[in-house]
Parts: structure tokens; C-alpha cells; sequence
């Protein structure tokens, strides 16, 4: 059984007992988040799509971890003027474990 969710302007294929890196949610470590916005659903009853989000369908999860991605190195560089711009970016991410898909 799986499910197709969409959070943080992505889509992610999840599955029980799947951790997974999202983008960052405003919740606490150890606290339960719902995703409603479920997009398809695959059981033994068959696949269900939805036009655009299933009905009745949730994802219950749990967030284990609060954290940063490795550093992404951005150079700017222009060549015979002289410019240079090195900067660094660490994106926040939530690692979640998916317990139960309800459809």
C-alpha cells in the first residue's frame, strides 16, 4: 500500500514505516502531523486518484528529526571584471517516519 502526498510544493510516493526528508513544518520533535492533501492512493482494493486530492484519505506521521541539509556552495563569477561572489545555503528540512496511510 502506498500513497502519493504533496507538501512543501512537492510530491512525495510514501509508504508505512518510510522515513522521509520534507520541507520544514512548524512542529516539535516527537509530535504526530497529518497530511490531508493526498493525491492517490494504491491498496488491494484497487488505485484511487484524486480530482485533485482523495476523500477521507490521511497520512499519519511522526517527526524524528529537525534539521539542516549539507551546505550548497553558490560562486558567482564573471571573467576580465574582476567579480567574484561566494556564498553558502543550508536548506531546513523535517525527517518524518509514515506510520499509517488511511484511505
Amino acid at each position: 500500500m502506498y500513497a502519493i502526498i504533496k507538501t512543501g510544493g512537492k510530491q512525495y510516493r510514501v509508504e508505512e514505516d518510510q522515513i522521509l526528508k520534507v520541507e520544514k513544518l512548524p512542529v516539535v520533535e516527537g509530535d504526530a502531523v497529518e497530511f490531508d492533501h493526498v493525491l492517490a492512493v494504491s491498496n488491494d482494493d484497487g488505485f484511487k486518484v484524486g480530482s485533485p486530492i482523495v476523500e477521507g484519505a490521511k497520512v499519519k506521521a511522526k517527526v524524528i528529526e529537525q534539521g539542516k541539509n549539507k551546505k550548497v556552495i553558490v560562486f558567482k563569477y564573471k571573467p576580465k571584471i574582476r567579480y567574484r561572489k561566494k556564498t553558502g545555503h543550508r536548506q531546513p528540512y523535517t525527517k518524518v517516519l509514515i506510520e499509517s496511510i488511511e484511505a
